[in-house]
């Protein structure tokens, strides 16, 4: 949204300012996507359960799912996860099944996702706050993995692939593209529809 990316964009004076800006983001985003009453203030308390975790990793699955079918050849390029994770939707904060399903979302963004263990973060970071700003960046690496597939990515990661595109071209201009090819750096499966069901289930 145009006001989510004047405030990403704006100077931060601490890393405290730039976590909230993060949270900020995120927290827009995860509402537009699936209709969330979630607000900057009130981000770790809708997450804490791990029930919208879950669903959220079973929603960039089934995006997976669909881009493998509809464009298996950019499909073989990249590493899509294929299983998707249990939940118990009812879980309360705190408890032992707020954790399990906590828990699940980690071992799945870890083996699905390949998300490297220094972008991870564990259970107890979540449950008892104890380390925000992992939590937060693991979101954020989550989103750029899935943006390569087809799903829509919160605006600091568009902002961060539009600086590396821009970054790259400066870099190697490459020969010039025929008029009806695609866009400096556009990915080819771009032209791909993902069709996908948004609502969290």
């Amino acid at each position: 949204t145009p006001g989510a990316a004047v405030r990403s964009i704006r100077p931060y004076g601490s890393s405290q300012q730039y976590l909230y800006a993060m949270k900020e983001d995120l927290a827009e985003w995860l509402k537009e996507l699936y209709g969330l009453d979630i607000e900057v203030d009130t981000f770790l308390e809708v997450l804490e359960t791990g029930a919208v975790l879950c669903s959220h990793a079973n929603h960039i699955t089934r995006v997976a799912e669909d881009f493998a079918h509809t464009c298996p050849s950019a499909a073989q390029h990249l590493h899509l996860p294929t299983i998707g994770v249990s939940c118990n939707p009812g879980a309360q904060p705190g408890t032992f099944q707020a954790r399990d399903n906590i828990s699940n979302f980690i071992h799945w963004c870890r083996k699905e996702m390949d998300i490297n263990d220094v972008l991870m973060f564990e259970t107890e970071d979540l449950v008892l706050r104890k380390n925000e700003k992992n939590f937060v960046l693991c979101l954020l690496e989550l989103a750029r993995r899935a943006a390569r597939f087809g799903m829509c990515a919160p605006t600091l990661v568009q902002m961060e692939e539009e600086i590396e595109e821009e970054l790259r071209q400066e870099m190697d201009p490459g020969p010039p593209q025929p008029p009806d090819g695609p866009a400096p750096g556009e990915p080819l499966y771009l032209s791909c529809p993902v069709p996908h069901d948004q609502s969290i289930r």
